[in-house]
């Protein structure tokens, strides 16, 4: 994995949204797991399949955490999550990819409309959640389908 340098983020050095912070574009502060975190989208572009249809990956259903499910969706041979988790980033939860889109709708962002991109949030053995940023929907997608992923980062705020 390659290892970034910034692991955290003092909350007096944030920058205004839509900003540069730790390698990627600033989206906004917001709670995970009981800690304030700075949300960071990346300018990667990724594209591959969620995983395997029919495969359960249990620690995949969080609708919060998008680094445990994608530690766990690359643990069960997913090849996007591993490359994300190469980029010391992870795929987006279904909480941070409406943080995305929120912050893209506000103008902070820009993310392609032409295509689905894949959240970690599994919704069942066959799908995952997506979303489509051209019109704001959020959907379970088949998991054998390519799909894009915008990795993000998610710094703990001191």
């Amino acid at each position: 994995m390659t290892q970034h340098a910034q692991q955290s983020v003092v909350a007096a050095d944030l920058p205004e949204r839509g900003q540069p912070l730790a390698g990627g574009t600033f989206v906004t502060r917001y709670w995970l797991n009981g800690e304030e975190r700075a949300l960071v989208l990346l300018d990667n572009e990724l594209i591959g399949t969620w995983g395997k249809y029919g495969d359960d990956v249990a620690g995949a259903h969080s609708l919060s955490d998008g680094g445990a499910n994608t530690r766990a969706m690359a643990e069960a041979g997913s090849d996007i999550a591993v490359k994300a988790l190469e980029l010391d980033a992870h795929i987006p939860s279904y909480l941070e990819g409406a943080l995305l889109m929120a912050a893209k709708a506000e103008g902070f962002i820009t993310l392609r409309e032409d295509r689905w991109h894949w959240l970690s949030s599994q919704y069942s053995a066959y799908s995952a959640f997506g979303v489509g940023f051209g019109g704001g929907w959020v959907n379970d997608l088949v998991k054998g389908d390519e799909r894009l992923v915008r990795p993000v980062r998610s710094l703990p705020i001191q």
